[in-house]
């Protein structure tokens, strides 16, 4: 299909993995597919990884995607569970790129005003409005893979907006060599 293309949203985890997959046609978004990754029978964390390797490759094979748009660690209090998800994150990345697809990170925050306009909204609220922009009657097994659809259509939004997106300054040292003149 020309014009066409497929954008996969991760919601990476240890324990559950999320997916969600949508179509794009010009400005026309449909829903493909959501679904979880089950690791929690696993006990060992290297076991995971391996078996979320393996599931991403083969949701990789099943829905071609021309791109993939992941969660971003977020700072908890647990600094191993940050570990964690970040080799979770690390090892969905690395298949996507193995293969060539162009991945892009997403704030849980950006996701959700993405979709609901309120940074701090539940997953909940989240999988609310995902049924209402796809027009869709799903009930999810896991709120995971509304994340996931969520991370894809923020992408789509991205990808439209006319507003350009605020890269970040890179802090205060290179926002003054790049601005000698506003130093008093």
């Amino acid at each position: 299909m020309a014009g066409s293309r497929i954008i996969m949203g991760i919601d990476p985890g240890t324990n559950l993995l999320g997916f969600g997959v949508i179509r794009v046609e010009g400005r026309d978004v449909s829903f493909v597919d959501m679904g979880v990754v089950d690791m929690r029978k696993e006990k060992d964390h290297f076991c995971k990884l391996r078996k979320l390797c393996g599931e991403m490759n083969r949701l990789l094979d099943l829905y071609s995607p021309d791109e993939l748009s992941v969660e971003s660690p977020f700072y908890g209090k647990n600094p191993q569970v940050m570990l964690k998800l970040g080799r979770a994150q690390g090892a969905a990345i690395t298949a996507a790129l193995l293969r060539d697809i162009p991945v892009t990170e997403y704030a849980p925050r950006q996701a959700k005003i993405a979709i609901t306009g309120v940074g701090a909204a539940s997953k909940e609220q989240v999988s609310t409005m995902i049924r209402k922009i796809l027009k869709i009657d799903i009930d999810p097994d896991y709120l995971d893979a509304t994340d996931a659809l969520a991370l894809a259509l923020c992408h789509y939004f991205h990808g439209i907006s006319p507003i350009p997106q605020i890269k970040s300054s890179g802090g205060w040292k290179q926002f003054l060599e790049a601005h000698p003149e506003r130093i008093k």
